[in-house]
């Protein structure tokens, strides 16, 4: 019975959200847009031009963002977007995918030959694993999804190029954070107005890498 409770409540905070009704007006496909625009608003991280990797990207809404503001003249995007899951996505125009477990080597090879050796402006990632409730394995599957964007961020982004991930305050947070503060000159830490305010839901941004393999 409780569990019915919850469920309804849940149901039904949903679809009073604001944040649920906007996205729906404007067609975006998760009430997630909204914090990635925060994000690349509050700390003006996306241009015209910029080469876009989008991690954990389905069902797609924070491509749809970053494809609206990179959309020139004539509809057409100036600069790319590359949407990589293990989900299947619904296509976005314009907008590359590439379906895949972003853990294993192989996948990372196809984003590898998709960039076609250009480097990135910006790595964003909404990926969060499945967790099980339990604290200390659910804070290493964070930490790894948070050191598997930070690693691919440091093979391809260009010196000043950024990198936004998703975490969750409580066990293992902070070491996150001081993993970023070894390879970025700026680490922030960002919590949209869109991100519920009992969630422990928190982005992190890295900006500036301290060792660029580009130059």
């Amino acid at each position: 019975m409780a569990k019915k409770k919850f469920s309804q409540a849940w149901v039904h905070r949903h679809i009073n959200d604001p944040y649920v009704k906007m996205a729906q007006q404007k067609g975006y496909r998760a009430r997630a847009a909204f914090k990635l625009s925060e994000i690349l608003d509050t700390e003006k991280l996306l241009r015209r031009g910029d080469v876009v990797v989008d991690l954990g990207a389905t069902p797609g809404s924070w491509s749809q963002i970053v494809r609206e503001r990179l959309l020139g003249a004539g509809g057409v995007i100036d600069g790319r977007v590359i949407a990589l899951d293990l989900l299947p996505m619904e296509p976005i125009a314009g907008v590359e995918f590439i379906q895949g477990d972003f853990r294993e080597d192989d996948v990372l090879r196809q984003l590898h030959d998709c960039l076609q050796g250009q480097v990135v402006d910006l790595v964003i990632s909404d990926m969060a694993p499945n967790l099980s409730g339990v604290a200390s394995a659910d804070s290493a599957r964070i930490a790894h999804v948070c050191e598997l964007a930070l690693e691919f961020s440091c093979e391809h982004l260009k010196p000043d190029g950024a990198l936004v991930v998703k975490a969750f305050h409580g066990s293992g947070f902070s070491q996150i954070v001081q993993l970023f503060k070894q390879h970025f000159v700026r680490v922030v830490e960002r919590k949209p107005k869109a991100s519920r305010g009992e969630s422990a839901e928190t982005f992190l941004v890295g900006r500036g890498l301290k060792a660029p393999r580009h130059t």
